[in-house]
């Protein structure tokens, strides 16, 4: 069956972008430059891959306002092509419709409360008192645990797991195998052990997690429940897979936590703070808004806002730049420092 179609004119109304070239040009899908051929749209952003550009036989390209022409090539002139290709790709790819209904093999407590407009695929589990929202999915494996709240028009994934007492708001999407709600890792050390000799004392997790509307969660990101209190995931924040956030960490609005990023527990992120992948936060930090930090950087004291920071330990990323570059030249620096002492050895007559 034919997917959707629309003409370059259209897709530049949708996107707000202007057409350089033939706007009734069928368009019938996106690709990357490489791939493109006849009726397909491209993006061109990245000063990198001009020559995958020139050679790019797609009907029409996304490029920047100032892009030259195009010799037998439709252009669509954006501010912003990547926002813009993503907004077109959106017409070609649409979420996915729910189908209303609860699958016979789902296990749905009689105490709970899923939308009409909901869908329950089989092996989907919702606990005692938990409730799901209008146009919500919830794919196969799916547990949502006692008096789990989730929102209107969310996708939740394959063997997603929500805890007990947890709440997700709307329109957030939920990766695959992404546990939210786990015990943080809490434990009192115990030297006698009631006579038993030492242990490490559970600490009871009595706090819970709250991810507000517009987050995204990525596959396997684990962000555990608050020891009291809650851990919260700000609006509109997206993280990305195989992250861990630890017990009461707050991530503000509209940040972007990238993958394999450790943050320890209590820290609290502002708004609009970027964290590389690998990078790793140790707890009780404050970091204020719209603070950045690059891959695998250490942070282990509270950061301000605005800062951008790199390295481990980490500092500010001017100097972090200056302290790698001069890195590259410690072997000949340590070969000139034995040449000196050489010759200083020398000129005191030592052997």
């Amino acid at each position: 069956m034919a997917g959707p179609s629309f003409t370059l004119a259209e897709i530049a109304a949708r996107v707000g972008g202007e057409v350089a070239g033939d706007g009734s040009v069928p368009i019938g899908g996106v690709a990357p430059l490489e791939e493109a051929g006849p009726g397909t749209l491209s993006f061109f952003a990245n000063k990198k891959y001009r020559a995958a550009f020139e050679r790019c036989r797609a009907s029409a390209v996304v490029v920047e306002p100032d892009e030259a022409p195009a010799p037998g090539r439709s252009l669509l002139r954006v501010a912003n092509p990547y926002l813009a290709f993503a907004k077109a790709s959106t017409l070609f790819h649409p979420a996915r419709t729910p189908v209303a209904g609860i699958d016979s093999r789902a296990s749905v407590h009689a105490s709970a409360r899923v939308d009409g407009s909901a869908e329950v695929m089989a092996l989907a589990s919702v606990g005692a008192g938990a409730s799901v929202g209008p146009r919500t999915i919830l794919f196969p494996g799916v547990v949502l645990g006692e008096g789990v709240r989730v929102g209107a028009d969310c996708i939740v994934y394959p063997n997603v797991v929500v805890r007990e007492g947890c709440t997700v708001g709307d329109r957030v999407i939920l990766q695959p195998g992404c546990v939210l709600g786990a015990d943080g890792f809490g434990f009192a050390f115990d030297p006698q052990g009631e006579g038993a000799g030492p242990r490490h004392y559970k600490v009871p997790q009595a706090g819970v997690v709250v991810v507000e509307d517009d987050v995204e969660i990525g596959a396997n990101t684990c962000i555990d429940r608050a020891t009291l209190g809650v851990t919260r995931v700000g609006r509109g924040t997206k993280v990305d897979n195989l992250v861990q956030l630890g017990h009461n960490v707050e991530v503000g609005p509209l940040s972007i936590v990238c993958g394999q990023v450790g943050i320890a527990g209590s820290t609290k992120l502002g708004m609009g703070v970027v964290l590389g992948g690998q990078a790793g936060l140790v707890g009780h930090l404050h970091i204020g808004d719209g603070a950045k930090f690059g891959a695998q950087c250490g942070v282990m004291h509270d950061v301000e806002a605005g800062a951008i920071m790199g390295g481990t330990p980490g500092r500010p990323h001017a100097e972090w730049l200056k302290i790698e570059a001069a890195l590259g030249k410690l072997p000949e620096l340590l070969k000139r420092v034995r040449q000196l002492e050489k010759e200083l050895a020398k000129l005191k007559g030592e052997p």
